[in-house]
């Protein structure tokens, strides 16, 4: 039987290449390129998997779990990204995807991966495993911290690049947001975290190993 599964990216051209990629092992039974249209697809379609990028125009794939999940608990999400940074892997975890694979990965392997996250086991890139496994290990807060919870999927992200060192205007254009709202964002950060500069937040981020 073919799983039923939905493909959440913004990239049209990738989609397609998902769609030859995994071919007849799979049924494709939707697509999304943004949260505003993934969350309303899957709950009406409510697939078995949904095949989820990390980060979208208009938010993280954390968002469309959280959007999800607590309607169509039986969805699986299988987290697919160019991205294999710690911070992105425990991120989306921690939000209830089963697995998490990177964009270089085989049609073969991909197609295997959707089946065992359909069966309900827990499947990761070799390297990434690592990052799961040595986060719980050490008791490692990457990105489990109860200050986090206060700030929005989006404003994660804003955080995350502020610390890494990027600009207002390269952070408008990473985000597709204009400069106005990457400040907004960044002024309801240091409030909600109660922290008064950038120089702060920084530093704040390393702390937690979110950078």
């Amino acid at each position: 039987m073919k799983r039923r599964v939905v493909l959440v990216d913004d990239h049209e051209l990738f989609r397609a290449g998902v769609r030859g990629e995994l071919g007849e092992g799979v049924e494709i039974v939707g697509e999304a390129g943004s949260v505003a249209e993934a969350v309303p697809l899957i709950l009406e379609l409510d697939p078995e998997v949904v095949l989820l990028d990390v980060h979208l125009g208009d938010g993280g794939g954390e968002a469309v779990i959280a959007g999800v999940a607590p309607e169509r608990p039986g969805v699986k999400f299988l987290a697919l990204s160019v991205s294999d940074a710690a911070e992105d892997v425990i991120g989306v975890i921690r939000a209830g995807a089963r697995g998490y694979v990177t964009k270089t990965i085989s049609s073969g392997d991909l197609a295997d991966a959707v089946e065992r996250v359909a069966a309900g086991d827990a499947v990761f890139s070799p390297r990434l495993a690592g990052f799961v496994l040595d986060a719980f290990r050490e008791g490692a807060r990457v990105g489990d911290d109860a200050e986090l919870d206060v700030l929005t999927p989006r404003e994660r992200e804003v955080l995350q690049l502020i610390a890494r060192g990027y600009r207002y205007k390269e952070i408008a254009a990473r985000l597709h947001l204009s400069v106005k709202t990457v400040e907004s964002h960044v002024s309801s950060v240091l409030r909600k975290l109660q922290l008064s500069s950038r120089h702060e937040l920084t530093r704040w981020a390393h702390e937690r190993r979110l950078i």
